[in-house]
């Protein structure tokens, strides 16, 4: 692998004994594209200058224990359904207290209170994130941007979007696209699934639209009697739109499966991915049945175009546009020979461009530029801390010592 050119004025070696302290704020551990792509990024930065805790606003523990095997330092700050004042008031103690560094936020929550919060807590760096496709609307970036020292978007289109729409500086966004495990996320040694199985994997939500890919399968089901769909996650729209389907379909061709940690089972069960999102940022999802192998259906909105190249990896369709996916699905069910070249195609563009360890590399030379700004010879909280160490049970240190086991349980001061 080449090395990467250095940020201008920043070491790659710890500038002291001790890491940076390092929160990474989300709202929930729920199963989602983005909270598995920060347990990705906290397990690979790297240790010996960056000392990463998760801390959750609200329920929400489907992923803890992938968190736990991780060995990633947990804190809830709330354990409601939704961050009320109490959580708001521990956030604010907290990040006071704890002497937090470097503050990363996470969804939308947390990208609006940990700013609001995390300047007068004092807290010397905070960095925002963009997402989502809504996300610029829904974290109220217009009136927040400058509360933040930096933003990161996973895709170009997000990228335009802030900048659009928000008079910042194009040097205030980075854009560091997702990356994925390529050693866990694999191709089968031979892909046999049961029959032809169409696969979607995303929250019942209205921006992923299931809907209108039901009503695409229904179109072509007729065409393809040994086809079957097969649509996984949760959400407050599950109900209604299994409903939708079974009116449509016999439930012997379409199927609903709960949210999981193991995906990769499905990925090789299954003849192509789709995704009928109306916005998106950059779907990790996505990424992920590339690096199986899988062809791509997707909509032609925000970062997707980006990683789904049209007649080469997959194919685009206008979103909410039920004829032309449902045309979509029927070419690729149509053409084995087709499939198999998109899918190939697929895992080479996710090697070459997106793998977990180049997002990360990309997010700390980010993170060291911004300490660095603040405090040309290292921040001076963890200055003050190199004689005493880190002081935080559970802190992963310079030598990657994991929590205790009991880290993962809510921890409310």
């Amino acid at each position: 692998m080449r090395s990467r050119p250095m940020p201008p004025n920043v070491s790659r070696q710890p500038a002291g004994d001790v890491p940076v302290k390092t929160v990474f704020l989300l709202q929930d551990l729920l199963y989602g594209g983005t909270q598995r792509q920060v347990l990705d990024l906290a397990l690979h930065l790297d240790r010996t200058r960056f000392a990463v805790e998760l801390w959750m606003m609200q329920a929400g523990d489907d992923l803890v224990p992938l968190a736990r095997d991780r060995g990633i330092p947990l804190r809830w700050l709330s354990r409601a359904r939704f961050a009320g004042p109490l959580c708001l008031f521990r956030l604010w103690r907290l990040l006071r207290r704890e002497r937090v560094e470097l503050l990363v936020l996470f969804t939308v929550v947390p990208n609006i209170w940990g700013r609001l919060l995390g300047r007068p807590a004092k807290v010397p760096v905070i960095v925002g994130t963009c997402r989502g496709g809504g996300s610029p609307r829904r974290q109220h970036e217009r009136w927040l941007w400058n509360r933040a020292d930096h933003l990161i978007c996973n895709s170009r289109d997000l990228k335009d979007v802030l900048l659009r729409s928000c008079p910042m500086p194009d040097a205030m966004v980075s854009v560091v696209p997702n990356g994925v495990d390529l050693e866990l996320f694999r191709p089968p040694n031979f892909r046999s699934p049961d029959g032809e199985v169409i696969l979607s994997i995303a929250r019942f939500v209205p921006d992923k639209d299931q809907k209108t890919l039901v009503e695409a399968f229904a179109a072509i089901a007729d065409r393809h009697p040994g086809a079957e769909l097969r649509l996984v996650g949760d959400g407050p729209r599950l109900e209604p739109v299994r409903r939708h389907a079974f009116a449509l379909l016999p439930e012997s061709r379409v199927a609903f499966l709960p949210g999981r940690l193991d995906l990769l089972p499905l990925f090789h069960q299954s003849s192509l991915f789709v995704l009928s999102s109306l916005r998106e940022g950059l779907p990790n999802v996505i990424l992920e049945a590339m690096a199986t192998g899988l062809p791509v259906v997707a909509t032609r909105v925000g970062g997707i175009p980006e990683v789904v190249e049209e007649g080469r990896t997959g194919l685009l369709v206008p979103a909410g546009d039920v004829r032309a996916m449902a045309s979509a699905l029927d070419r690729l069910l149509s053409d084995e020979n087709l499939r198999d070249s998109y899918g190939k195609a697929g895992r080479m563009k996710v090697e070459t461009k997106h793998h977990c360890r180049t997002a990360a590399r990309q997010h700390e030379d980010i993170f060291e530029r911004l300490l660095h700004e603040r405090a040309p010879d290292g921040t001076a909280i963890a200055r003050s801390r190199m004689k005493q160490g880190c002081g935080q049970e559970g802190c992963i240190g310079r030598e990657g010592t994991k929590p205790s086991p009991t880290s993962d349980r809510p921890n409310i001061p």
